[in-house]
């Protein structure tokens, strides 16, 4: 099975440098509908703004879904200090020292992106000292630093910031020698990369999957509320997410991980063991997992009471909503797993 693992990446690296932040994901969107129609696939808006790619199918009367979010953490301008600095709200999940001392654009409402930083209020221990320094990081004391000369509130009014603003992290990605991919939000960009190579996969071999398949882009599954429309005849569905590699997890950067469970629900068994056996009989490198606090487009699709069976997996990572890292190995693994599913 050929799998370009360069251009995964390569994509990956595209959609990692358009920021998209769960509530500001239509540039992202918009350029992944222009990439699934230069392949041939028919795609519609929700009404949400979700992206849905169709592949036409040899069996028209069932259809399968995959679903990869392009939302990813981010910020929110909560507050203009004084002094000229800006307080936000977290977008999504992650610690707030997960982000400490990371450049970001704050995007204005007209879209002008200003350059800043994330820093503690109380930051410099030749001011502080090491204990006050040493504070926990929270809503309270986390700032962003505006990089332009601003004194007070009024001249950051005059950059055309205001509350409500997105604040967008620099990703810092890089790919070693050695395999390993490191960057903020491979959570879930990577997965967007692994769909439009699945589907280029299928277009330059000339295969046509065995049903009707679905690839739903979704834009809100950090909030919880990714997928909102199932098409009709879809029977399955899988979520690709971040398989999580940790103390008491099964999941290596190395493998693809099959959820069995997470915060929300059980997976679908006879789905999930179905997967398992794809991946035996294909000797794919593979893992179950279970996962304590995480959910997927899919059980989050379920708690909206969608009727369709559900499985998720994916590449893993480790670090997962800090500065993440994986291995070209669990993302070949996690490829080959889903194009040997859809035909």
């Amino acid at each position: 099975m050929n799998i370009d693992i360069e251009k995964i990446l390569d994509k990956m690296t595209k959609y990692l440098d358009i920021p998209s932040p769960t509530g500001y994901t239509k540039e992202a969107i918009t350029e992944v509908q222009k990439e699934f129609e230069y392949l041939g696939l028919s795609t519609q808006l929700t009404k949400k703004g979700a992206l849905i790619a169709t592949l036409n199918g040899q069996n028209n009367d069932e259809h399968v879904m995959l679903s990869a979010h392009i939302d990813t953490l981010g910020a929110m301008v909560k507050e203009i200090t004084n002094d000229g600095k800006l307080r936000y709200n977290k977008v999504g999940g992650g610690s707030w020292s997960a982000i400490e001392g990371e450049n970001c654009y704050i995007i204005t409402r007209k879209g002008k992106r200003v350059r800043g930083s994330i820093v503690p209020k109380i930051a410099s221990t030749h001011i502080y000292g090491q204990e006050k320094a040493n504070v926990a990081r929270d809503q309270t004391n986390m700032l962003v630093r505006i990089d332009e000369i601003v004194k007070s509130k009024a001249d950051v009014l005059k950059l055309g910031i205001n509350v409500g603003d997105f604040i967008a992290l620099d990703t810092r990605t890089e790919i070693t020698e050695s395999g390993f991919v490191k960057s903020r939000y491979l959570d879930n960009k990577l997965a967007v990369a692994i769909l439009l190579e699945i589907c280029r996969y299928f277009k330059e071999n000339s295969i046509t999957p065995k049903y009707t398949t679905h690839f739903y882009i979704s834009n809100y599954e950090e909030a919880g509320h990714g997928v909102s429309v199932i098409p009709e005849k879809t029977k399955e569905m899988i979520a690709i997410d971040v398989g999580i590699v940790g103390e008491g997890q099964e999941s290596n950067e190395f493998s693809v991980s099959i959820a069995a469970k997470d915060k929300k629900s059980p997976y679908n068994f006879e789905f999930r063991n179905k997967l398992v056996d794809i991946a035996e009989e294909n000797n794919i490198d593979y893992v179950v997992d279970v996962y304590n606090f995480y959910s997927s487009d899919a059980t989050q699709c379920m708690h909206q009471g969608k009727d369709v069976n559900f499985a998720s997996l994916g590449p893993a990572v480790d670090s997962s909503h800090h500065y993440e890292r994986t291995h070209v190995g669990s993302i070949i693994n996690t490829t080959k797993l889903l194009i040997k599913y859809l035909y």
